[in-house]
């Protein structure tokens, strides 16, 4: 049985680079921390928002690398001597990926009651008619 490929069919060209982006995302094995939710906030616009709890915004990194949006937690160490007789809240970091389609751009993330919300935008492309000029060979 063969495989087939969005790059070996005849009438997808140049979507082997989406291929490439699904099989890097599937292979990313996010787990379940933080949990979050994505939402359309309108018709072109969405936000993530991230259950940060615990976290300072300093402790946050939100950057865009290869059109995936990563956002990283590092919780700072600081028990100033205390004992724990039990630790049930972590203090663990984390690292959160989202592919970005192109014309998808990060706008603002504003820090609230313990939630990171990231907004997003998709610019619409401008519909282009090129004309092709056909030469006598």
């Amino acid at each position: 049985m063969t495989k087939l490929t969005l790059g070996s069919h005849p009438y997808m060209l140049g979507f082997d680079q989406l291929e490439r982006l699904l099989e890097r995302n599937a292979k990313s094995g996010n787990e379940g921390y933080p949990p979050f939710n994505i939402e359309q906030t309108s018709e072109n616009s969405y936000r993530i928002t991230l259950a940060v709890a615990g976290f300072a915004e300093d402790e946050l990194a939100i950057t865009v690398e290869d059109r995936q949006l990563v956002i990283r937690g590092r919780q700072r160490e600081d028990n100033d001597g205390r004992i724990f007789l039990h630790r049930g809240i972590a203090a663990r970091q984390f690292q959160r990926s989202f592919v970005l389609a192109d014309g998808v751009e990060v706008g603002e993330a504003v820090m609230e009651n313990g939630l990171l919300h990231v907004d997003l935008t998709r610019a619409l492309p401008e519909t282009v008619v090129q004309r092709i000029n056909i030469k006598k060979g």
